[in-house]
């Protein structure tokens, strides 16, 4: 199992991890596969989508602030970040990627993206790879 860390520097932001998710699955040796990509945060996500054009990436995070505003009336949560807590809940905090040839298995287009929901922070990514060496 491998983790790192990244330091985000919004409130609410989108770092593309394929690179480091990448660099995991290649000290693993493992030739077949799977890797899980995981972060222990509750108001963190990680999801796979469009990393070539960022125009996606801006759409994304617009799209959720109208959707899950973070002033709401309705939100009881003491501690004022509850749209964090929405956006994580929603969009989940793992990925499961198919592994072949020591190579993740990622559309042509496709990134690793962990989303910052409460920032900026410093949050962990776990990588656990199973599978055949």
């Amino acid at each position: 199992m491998g983790t790192f860390t990244v330091r985000t520097t919004k409130k609410t932001s989108f770092v593309n991890i394929t690179a480091n998710v990448k660099e995991e699955v290649k000290k693993s040796g493992i030739k077949s596969g799977i890797c899980l990509v995981y972060v222990p945060h509750t108001t963190a996500a990680v999801f796979i989508n469009e990393g070539a054009d960022p125009d996606v990436i801006r759409d994304i995070a617009n799209s959720i602030e109208k959707l899950i505003p973070w002033e709401d009336s309705s939100y009881t949560h003491a501690e004022g970040n509850s749209a964090a807590h929405i956006r994580s809940a929603l969009i989940g905090n793992s990925r499961v990627i198919p592994v072949e040839e020591c190579q993740l298995l990622l559309g042509r287009w496709e990134s690793i993206f962990l989303a910052e929901f409460d920032g900026p922070r410093e949050r962990k990514v776990v990588v656990k790879i199973i599978g055949e060496l």
